[in-house]
């Protein structure tokens, strides 16, 4: 098998395991926000535990990235790739930390904590679909969609203003709920930093493509 055949099947192994660890920060994300709406401790818990393979997804993707930088001396454009992919798994694995922070404020609840929730499914849909399409684009190559990636965020940070501006009101109006809209109020701040995450991962994958880091020009 030639040098570059095998880089190939390598990294072909790069994109499906990205692709992995994708699809379970997606369901991690989905699961700590049912488990917010639903106050289902035990699936909050189940997020709290399964952060642990995100977290050895992330090690194993950054194994096989590193042998093939130093066992097949990539060309210029397979080093940023390579690069990329590294850059881009830091930030999934801490989007799954973040999922896991949800679960745990969750577990903190009281009854009735997560009911008549609204905004914050809606802001965990958009941030998932953000994730979702910043591997495609970096699996597909796809200029056009990584860059799309910032003006979706848009759509995060104004649904992060009407949440943090009905949470202030719901405190002014009944002081007693304060802790419980502090926490959801975490929650927002939490979803918000997964867009910027993704955001992130959109650069990446325009640096990969371009060779120019838009936040370095």
């Amino acid at each position: 098998m030639s040098i570059r055949v095998r880089y190939e099947k390598e990294l072909r192994g790069v994109f499906d395991n990205l692709v992995l660890m994708c699809r379970y920060i997606e369901v991690a994300i989905e699961k700590s926000i049912k488990a917010l709406t639903d106050l289902d401790y035990e699936l909050a818990r189940e997020v709290c535990e399964e952060d642990q393979l995100i977290d050895k997804m992330e090690r194993d993707i950054e194994q096989s990235c590193l042998k093939i930088l130093v066992m097949e001396h990539p060309l210029a454009s397979d080093f940023r790739e390579v690069s990329a992919a590294l850059k881009m798994i830091t930030d999934l694995e801490r989007i799954g930390d973040q999922a896991h922070d949800i679960a745990e404020i969750t577990t903190k609840l009281g009854e009735d904590g997560g009911s008549k929730l609204v905004n914050i499914p809606r802001m965990a849909a958009i941030v998932v679909q953000m994730v979702k399409d910043g591997v495609q684009a970096y699996i597909n190559r796809d200029l056009v969609l990584a860059r799309s990636l910032e003006k979706t965020d848009d759509k995060v940070d104004d649904l992060f203003r009407v949440i943090r501006s009905d949470l202030t009101a719901l405190i002014r109006r009944d002081p007693d709920s304060a802790e419980r809209a502090i926490m959801l109020m975490m929650v927002a701040k939490y979803l918000e930093r997964i867009g910027d995450h993704a955001i992130n991962i959109g650069e990446w994958v325009e640096y990969a493509i371009t060779g120019s880091h838009p936040k370095k020009e």
